[in-house]
This record gives C-alpha cells, structure tokens and sequence, in this order.
C-alpha cells in the first residue's frame, strides 16, 4: 500500500500532476492530438504522414495513419501513383491512388473490429479532405480536431450543413 511523502506518488510536492516535458500533466485535447502524430510516424505515403485517433468519452476507440491497404505495395516502396482533380473553384487536388486517408483507416479499423464510432470525436493531425469529411459525417463525428490547416475553405459549406464541428489543436512541438 502507498504511503504518503514516501516519493512513489505520481504527483510532484506541490500535489500538482506531473507529466509532459515541461513538468505539466497533458490535457486531454494535447495528449489525443500528441498520440494522432505519433500514430502518424508509421504512415508510409511519401507526400504527407498524417495520424487519426477517434476518441469517446476521453478512451481511444481507434487510430490510423496514411497508407496503402493491408498486404499491398506501399508508396515508399513503389512509385506513387498520382491522380488530379479539379474542384468547381478551379483549384487542382492531386491524391494517390495507392493511399488511404489516416480517417478511413481509422473507421476501417473500428468497423473490423466491431466498435462503434456513432458520436465520436477524430483528432487528426491535419483537416481532413472533402472525401474523408463526407464520410466523418455519415459515419456520425461530432466533433473534428485538427493540428494543421489543410485547404479548410473546401470543406467549410459542408462543415456548415452538417453542423459537425470543426476546432483546432495545436500542439507544441516540444511537446511531441
């Protein structure tokens, strides 16, 4: 059994948590946007490495990085296979035909193992894309937390008609 004042305490001697780097203890928007970027050091599209974790209730549900699908060839260890898009402003959206979004693989991970995702929050190191909003909405996220701004104006009418949230996290890179 612990005894007080005997040091085996997770608390400092003020009584205050101790934890991230700079002795604070991580709140829970730092610690799920600083797990999404660790998650996302296994990604293997060459272009970005993106990380997602979808979280209820303050309990990790899911995660995922960019990259190929299960058993297939990875863009590291073959040539991208690039393809463009044009959206109605004229802007040009390039995205890889080998990749799947840190997003859908995280839905994906949690439809495989049978865990429901209905009223879950993503912290996503980057905004997600038109494609991976479409199905954050269906899949039913409340909210989408995000580190880096990624061509938000493309995705902010459907932001707005389908009242998901969108807020930004950053995290300090000493804090990583």
């Amino acid at each position: 059994m612990h005894e007080e004042g005997k040091g085996s305490c997770c608390c400092g001697p003020s009584g205050t948590p101790e934890g991230g780097r700079d002795g604070a203890r991580l709140g829970w928007h730092e610690y799920f946007m600083s797990v999404a970027h660790l998650i996302s050091r296994r990604a293997t599209c060459t272009r970005g490495h993106i990380g997602a974790v979808i979280v209820r209730d303050n309990n990790i549900l899911s995660t995922g990085y960019n990259g190929a699908p299960s058993g297939l060839p990875h863009c590291n260890e073959v040539n991208c296979k690039i393809y463009r898009s044009t959206h109605p402003d004229g802007t040009v959206e390039e995205n890889c035909v080998n990749t799947i979004h840190a997003e859908m693989n995280a839905i994906a991970q949690a439809a495989k193992h049978g865990v429901s995702i209905k009223d879950a929050d993503i912290y996503i190191t980057a905004s997600p894309c038109i494609h991976c909003l479409k199905v954050l909405i269906n899949v039913g996220i409340r909210t989408i937390y995000y580190d880096k701004p990624y061509k938000i104006s493309h995705i902010a009418e459907l932001l707005r008609l389908s009242g998901i949230r969108m807020e930004q996290v950053r995290v300090a890179p000493e804090r990583l």
